[in-house]
């Protein structure tokens, strides 16, 4: 599947959230040469992949909390021509901001968590309704999970 969104390409470089679910995945798709860039494990912490994917193909792993400031300038790019979007288990309102953070904390959730603030219901910073609309499937992936 990955293959039919890049149009049969191997990604250069593959950011790395979920951890256990997904990393054997994101080591195998990586392009040769690639790099897997693990930002979390939201998953799970204790990752298992074929390490073949990684030394034979000579790919690299690394470790990172994310972006400097030129890094999220050009995710928040990716974001806003559609090519990147965040998966959603599950919305918040701010009276549980305590659980959402218990939840991250224990780890039960995928994907994901957002909270409300400021904000009576989901949906009301979109500013390209048509764009959110081609990938909300994708970005509610993990509701219910």
């Amino acid at each position: 599947r990955i293959r039919e969104l890049t149009g049969g390409e191997d990604p250069d470089i593959v950011f790395e959230h979920p951890g256990r679910e997904t990393f054997g995945a994101s080591v195998y798709v990586a392009k040769r040469g690639g790099t897997i860039v693990t930002c979390a494990s939201t998953s799970g912490f204790m990752h298992v992949y074929d390490n073949r994917y990684l030394w034979m193909n000579l790919k690299r792993i690394v470790g990172s909390h994310f972006a400097n400031y030129r890094e999220a300038s050009e995710a928040n790019r990716l974001i806003a021509k559609g090519k990147i979007h965040p998966t959603l288990s599950r919305v918040y309102p701010l009276e549980e901001t305590g659980q959402a953070a218990y939840d991250v904390q224990r780890n039960t959730h995928q994907g994901k968590v957002g909270v409300l603030c400021l904000a009576p219901t989901e949906g009301l910073g979109v500013t390209n309704p048509e764009l959110r609309a081609r990938h909300v499937d994708a970005i509610n992936r993990f509701r219910g999970v």
